[in-house]
């Protein structure tokens, strides 16, 4: 299923208003019930509402040489929001919680030599890191961002879809080669685009993992080069936050191709970004296979090595802001945890 996104406005307010096409329903969803509703209680009901804002932080350990941290209590950890220590309701050690996947694939002309191994990797990966109560959606990006498969617990629905990903390059494979470059159709509003990096983290970001709850990651499969979105970094980053979606990225780039056309590099300090302030990684693998298949082990590692700590903020205030956060697990040790959140009501989110 290709779904491409429509993309008509001539420019982007402070939330981009970018939308996907309607989307059909996924493989795994529910048959719809034709059985008659049962008749009202005719007893009335009291009812009350409490809005509790409480902060969910999912987040990983590792000791000075890297090793994952596991087994840690409540009272080996303390959260500060805004530099202000806060009072941990919930601490525990998440293995089996089910996990929310996004993976994103980089389909524009520079990932030419290196999608087929993205490809095998990232099925292998799939199919060793889904349970069963797991699910897992699969999007490219280049020229347009396309939604190959929707939310599936299936490997082999999302190996399928991940097979049939293409290198997107202009007509006639004008762009092969070209760092960056898409393809496609050319649009016919706005400039042209080339590879919609920051659009589809916000996309799957408000689109696909915002309405989901529990852990929620993304790994994005890319050489880190942005052309031609309407949504800038902080957006994207923010739309991430916002979701409470931890993003990996598998910086992978031909360099040597780059070279070749004389062009420089400048990927690894956005996906850099990207990834740290939303409480997740970057790992480069270049163009090596074996570094490839490494990048997904670890990942796995990590994704069933977490902590997730509640805590109810000092600050009530609703207000929109931004809130920092910092987590510190005993000494010499090092935290892997987003940045912070937006301080919004649950219906605004």
């Amino acid at each position: 299923m290709r779904l491409a996104i429509a993309m008509a406005l001539l420019g982007l307010p402070a939330a981009p208003a970018v939308v996907w096409a309607q989307l059909a329903p996924s493989p795994d969803a529910p048959p719809v019930s034709t059985a008659p509703a049962p008749p009202p209680d005719e007893t009335p009901v009291a009812t009350f509402k409490v809005n509790v804002n409480l902060v969910d932080l999912f987040f990983t350990v590792k000791d000075k040489n890297g090793a994952l941290v596991p087994h840690l209590t409540k009272n080996d950890c303390s959260v500060l929001e805004d530099k202000v220590p806060q009072t941990l309701k919930n601490f525990v050690a998440e293995t089996n919680q089910p996990l929310t996947l996004g993976i994103l694939l980089d389909t524009s002309g520079s990932q030419q030599r290196v999608l087929p191994l993205e490809q095998d990797a990232g099925s292998q990966f799939l199919e060793r890191v889904l349970r069963p109560k797991d699910e897992a959606f699969l999007l490219s990006f280049d020229v347009n961002v396309d939604l190959l498969q929707d939310f599936t617990n299936s490997p082999r629905l999302l190996a399928h879809a991940m097979d049939k990903a293409e290198i997107n390059t202009a007509g006639g494979n004008g762009a092969a080669g070209i760092p960056g470059a898409g393809g496609g159709t050319v649009p016919t509003i706005g400039d042209p685009k080339g590879t919609l990096l920051y659009d589809a983290i916000y996309l799957a970001s408000t689109e696909k993992l915002n309405q989901e709850s529990g852990r929620k990651a993304m790994i994005i499969l890319t050489d880190g080069e942005d052309e031609g979105s309407r949504t800038k970094i902080a957006a994207a980053i923010a739309a991430a936050q916002r979701s409470n979606v931890i993003i990996y990225v598998i910086l992978i780039a031909d360099r040597a191709m780059y070279w070749s056309q004389g062009m420089g590099y400048y990927g690894y300090s956005a996906a850099k970004r990207i990834s740290e302030e939303t409480g997740g990684r970057l790992i480069d693998v270049g163009n090596n296979g074996q570094k490839l298949q490494a990048a997904f082990e670890q990942i796995e590692d990590e994704l069933r090595t977490q902590y997730v700590a509640s805590y109810t903020p000092t600050n009530t205030k609703l207000d929109g802001t931004f809130r920092h956060i910092a987590v510190q697990c005993g000494d010499g040790m090092k935290v892997q945890v987003r940045k912070g959140y937006y301080a919004t009501a649950p219906q605004d989110q």
